[in-house]
């Protein structure tokens, strides 16, 4: 199984992105690969989890980061293996649902991570609520933006399904037009930039092309067992969950419903609609996210 890293040389510069690189190993079938993440803030708060979904990376991060480091949280951004900074798995088929949750279980468990408040967003949320529901007792705080946990038994939503085919069978896979097209916002040339600087080459986009169909779109689905035991643990979850999604986003629209119904710990929460945002609300309106990510926090003390 071949192993990239993409060249230092392509992260230099980046559109406000000055934050130092961390990086955490993990052993897969005689592989180490490397895991890139952000740990920036108050090193002895209790930690805020920013996971991204795809194709995009902690890039992703950049506006919220500093908001939330200046609120005297610690902001931890990790990079999902084929992504970002960290490496890159050649063969799609090296990449799966459940090797993306272990990684990152055993990236939570090795530094140690308690008192969780989470914010995740597409992938970030399939991958971030599974970890959670498994080790909730790290977990306090939740929120959940544009995404959800989908078991298989769901009907999946068109724009969902043309994605994952235009992801499985595009030639050149445009990774910051993907995003572009995913925001109501404008991107600059240097944004676009940011986004494809992960990948030098098609060769590198294995797990952005991985991904999206490797949502559980059938009860067949390897990973529907799991999800629908994570989905029965939220019915009991009773720590502050919030929901943020945005008004513009046609892959995820009307999945906070479900969770506000279904999660004892949504009852009563201030659940937020991000105006002006597509899918990557977190590029249209990252300090809104951020902020409201705070009055969570504040709203919802120890």
């Amino acid at each position: 199984m071949e192993l990239l890293r993409t060249p230092t040389e392509r992260f230099e510069d980046l559109l406000s992105y000055p934050f130092e690189p961390n990086y955490f190993q993990i052993n897969e079938n005689g592989l180490s690969l490397r895991l890139h993440y952000v740990d920036e803030g108050t090193k002895d708060a209790d930690p805020v989890l920013l996971m991204h979904g795809e194709p995009t990376w902690s890039f992703l991060y950049r506006h919220m980061i500093p908001i939330l480091t200046k609120a005297e949280c610690r902001v931890i951004v990790p990079d999902l293996i084929g992504f970002g900074k960290s490496d890159k798995l050649t063969q799609i088929k090296a990449h799966t649902y459940r090797k993306h949750v272990k990684w990152i279980t055993k990236f939570v468990e090795t530094l140690d991570l308690k008192r969780i408040s989470m914010f995740c967003q597409n992938w970030g949320s399939l991958i971030g609520l599974r970890v959670a529901a498994e080790n909730s007792e790290r977990f306090h705080r939740i929120v959940l933006s544009n995404g959800g946990l989908p078991t298989g038994a769901e009907k999946m939503t068109k724009a969902f399904i043309n994605w994952r085919e235009t992801a499985r069978t595009i030639g050149h896979f445009p990774v910051g037009q993907i995003v572009q097209a995913g925001t109501v916002s404008e991107l600059s040339d240097d944004v676009i930039a940011g986004y494809d600087a992960p990948f030098p080459e098609e060769k590198y986009k294995a797990g952005a092309r991985a991904l999206p169909s490797l949502v559980p779109t059938s009860t067949e689905d390897p990973e529907h067992e799991a999800n629908k035991k994570a989905i029965e643990r939220f019915r009991n979850w009773r720590k502050p969950f919030l929901t943020a999604f945005s008004d513009s986003d046609p892959i995820t629209r009307g999945g906070d419903q479900l969770f506000q119904k279904i999660v004892p710990g949504a009852r009563g929460q201030a659940h937020k609609t991000i105006r002006d945002a597509g899918h990557f609300v977190q590029e249209d309106q990252g300090p809104e996210c951020a902020k409201t990510i705070i009055n969570f926090i504040e709203d919802n003390p120890m």
